[in-house]
Parts: structure tokens; sequence; C-alpha cells
């Protein structure tokens, strides 16, 4: 078993679809707040999926062929994690007619879709869990969920297993083969609409016979169909081919922010931190990782650097040199700032006068080199440090080699003859200013 030979090329975009772009104000909620108000947990700003639509040259530019897009699924709130109808796509984001376009137009771009699988829990808007709280014991859905006692009640805590606590996200009991059935359905559904993978939401909350049997749902219906496990630990659990294909890569983010944002590592831990993660990663799965710095649950990558952009561009040379599949998360490849959620939520600017230019055309020229090497996207990884602030990433296959050389000290001169490594990508002696990167053999 081994994960989809596509991934091995593949360079992600994550959307948040409420806060990308509004592009048919006739769907905007009421109360929607202007597109530049400050994000909340709870307000709405209009985005929707024709806005998507609208802005696709946009993920071309960048190099991009495949698209995340956290849940699209009639909800309640704007993150959507608490659906109400798995087989309806929101109304404030369209229809299914809409959806079924905007599939056609990433296919035509070459840009794949992969959803979010939100099966551990649901909102407590969904018409099962609501039946429940009317009829109570009598619903015939009442083993759906975990019910302790009756009236279903919330307050002033819920007598009702939840997700993490929250009062409006009951949790499903997959342990019912009725609910399994339900899951399974939704799966297939949305494969039927043309997408080409799930991420799985919270999968370690669910009992790992239930993620065997979505896999045997899924597999059947397409060889190239990707499941990535969300994961914020190890990921070996996930990699041993009944389960998923590749994970979450929080891993990898927590090493690379630690050298090149927080400095609370060095080159050298850096280094065997990479290759151990490396190492606990089964052959055939290292191109399946979905490698990240920022996402919908996390600061931004500007913000986590303190508006250092060389520093940023640093840490994007390490994800787009290391094995797995790069992601950008909306906005990031621009300067957007922003804590965690909701700071991290906020509106895409589309504004390019407020763009940062050069954090985006390094993004951009990272990808392209990606694109252009073979090494970079299929080659074995190795990785070293050359002295306390810089850090050797090789990438081999038998017919080609690179490396990225990541400096975070205040300059650096590296010579073959004395870093004999470095003889066999260039003869030149190397002169690396402040927090400089450079990519060698990718061209």
């Amino acid at each position: 078993m081994a994960a989809p030979d596509w991934l091995a090329d593949a360079v992600f975009y994550q959307i948040f679809p409420e806060r990308f772009a509004n592009g048919d104000p006739t769907l905007d909620p009421p109360g929607v707040e202007p597109w530049d108000a400050e994000p909340t947990r709870d307000n709405f700003l209009g985005g929707d999926l024709v806005g998507i639509i609208e802005h696709l040259d946009h993920l071309s530019s960048l190099g991009v062929n495949a698209l995340y897009l956290t849940p699209i699924f009639e909800a309640r709130t704007n993150h959507r994690y608490d659906a109400v109808d798995y087989f309806a796509v929101d109304h404030r984001l369209g229809d299914l007619a809409t959806f079924r376009r905007l599939v056609d137009a990433c296919h035509a771009r070459g840009i794949r879709i992969v959803l979010d699988a939100v099966l551990n829990h649901c909102g407590d808007g969904h018409w099962a869990f609501r039946d429940v709280v009317e009829r109570e014991a009598e619903s015939p859905y009442v083993n759906w969920f975990s019910v302790e006692g009756f009236p279903v009640t919330a307050d002033p805590e819920p007598n009702y297993r939840t997700c993490s606590g929250c009062f409006y996200l009951p949790k499903w009991n997959a342990y019912n083969p009725e609910v399994r059935d339900h899951h399974f359905q939704v799966a297939r559904h949305w494969i039927e609409q043309g997408i080409d993978g799930w991420r799985l939401d919270v999968p370690y909350y669910i009992n790992r016979n239930f993620w065997r049997q979505f896999r045997e749902v899924v597999k059947p219906m397409g060889e190239d169909l990707y499941i990535v496990a969300e994961e914020w630990r190890g990921p070996e659990e996930w990699l041993q081919g009944d389960l998923a294909d590749g994970t979450m890569n929080y891993t990898l983010r927590d090493l690379v922010l630690g050298f090149t944002a927080d400095r609370s590592i060095d080159a050298d831990a850096l280094a065997d931190g990479l290759n151990r993660l490396a190492a606990r990663i089964p052959d055939g799965y290292h191109h399946g990782m979905l490698n990240l710095l920022g996402s919908h649950d996390t600061e931004r990558v500007l913000t986590r650097h303190h508006g250092d952009v060389d520093a940023a561009l640093l840490a994007y040379t390490a994800m787009f040199a290391a094995a797995g599949a790069p992601m950008i998360y909306y906005g990031d490849e621009i300067g957007m700032t922003g804590d965690n959620d909701p700071g991290c939520r906020a509106g895409m600017v589309w504004d390019a006068d407020r763009w940062n230019l050069r954090l985006l055309e390094g993004v951009r020229s990272l990808a392209q080199r990606r694109g252009r090497s073979a090494a970079l996207r299929r080659g074995n990884q190795q990785v070293m440090a050359l002295d306390p602030d810089t850090v050797l990433l090789m990438r081999t296959t038998p017919g080609s080699a690179a490396a990225a050389i990541i400096h975070r000290g205040q300059g650096v001169r590296l010579d073959p003859a004395q870093v004999p490594v470095l003889a066999r990508f260039t003869d030149q002696v190397l002169e690396l200013d402040r927090s400089t990167a450079v990519i060698l053999g990718a061209d």
C-alpha cells in the first residue's frame, strides 16, 4: 500500500470558504458584515463558492494544483464544523450545482479538491439530534448519540457526549451501524459529485475500526482518492495501509517554526527532528504527508514570525523543499496577519496594493522551482546541520539531486572545499546574508 502517486507533485491551498471571496451577494445572510470587518467566531462576511470560482487564477498563478476546503455542508456557524445536513451545500455558499461548477472549473485547471470529513460530531441543529430532543426515548435516532437522560439539556452542562465539551457539537455514536451507514453514504455522495479526497477532522476521537471501514468504502471508488488525517502528534499509526494516506504534518510545522520563528531550537535539533520524523513514516507514505506552516487552527505564518518576511521565507523554503505535499493557507502568501481562531480567519485581502509582494513572489518562486525539480518533488530526504544556524536539506533521486540551505544567522560563508557535501551541488563559494535561503540543483 502507498499514498496516491499524484501527491508527490501536489501543491495544496487551503480555503476557509466563508472568508475567501464574496462572489454572489444575493446569498449573503442577514447581518452580514463588511468584508474587512474584524473576524469573530460568530460574524459572517459573505464568502461563497462563486467567489472561489472567480479567483482560481490566483491559485493557478501560485502553482497550486490541489485545494482543501474546510466544511461546506449546511450548518449554523461561519466555520461549518456543526453540520445540520451533510448532503446539502450550505445555502450561504451556494448549491450543489454551484459546487459542481467549482469541481469542473478546478479539474479543467488540473486542480483536485479535498473536502473536510467532520464525522466525529454534528451540530445541535442536525435533524437527527433535533428529533432526539423533541421525541426523547421514542426517537428512532436516540442511539445515534450518547444521551445520558431526558430532557436533553445543554445547561449548565450537556447531558450528552460532545466534541471537546462544546454544547452545540453533539458527538455521533460511531459504534451504531446506522450512524456508520449514514457517514459512509456521505463519503460516497461527495465522491460521486467529483471530489478527489477527504481530510479527516479530529479522527483520533473515533475508534480506528470506523476509519478502516471508511477507507474500505472510499478506496474502491478510485485508487487516486486521497485520505489525510488531522494529527497533531505522531503520524505513523495512520500510515499502516488501513487508515489514511498521510496526515497533516504539524510535527514538521513545529520543528520548522521552532527554528525560523521562535528560535527555540538550533540547526542540530531541526535536522535531528526532521530525520527522526522521516524515519517514523513508512515507505510509500512520505509524499502523502500534508506539510503546512499555517491553517485555520493556528496563527498566521507572518504573525508567528513577528512580521519578519525574511524569516517567513526561510520557513517556506523548508516546507517546499521537504518530502510531502506543501500547503498554503489562504492569505498567508500575501502577508495577511492574525492570531489563532478567530484572528486567522479574516476576509481574504484582494486589494493588491495591500499585498506583501516580496513574500508572494518568494512563495511563487518556491512552488515553481519545486515544480521543475523531480528531486524536490520525489527525492529521498536527508537533513544535516552545517552550523548552529544553518541547515542543509537534501533531496535525491537516482537521476537528480537538489538541496535547500536555510540560514537564520547573521551571515555565513560556505566553501565546498570545507563542506564536502556541497560539492555535489556547486563548486562555488556561497556567501549567505542574514536570514537567507538558497536552493541548489533544482533548475
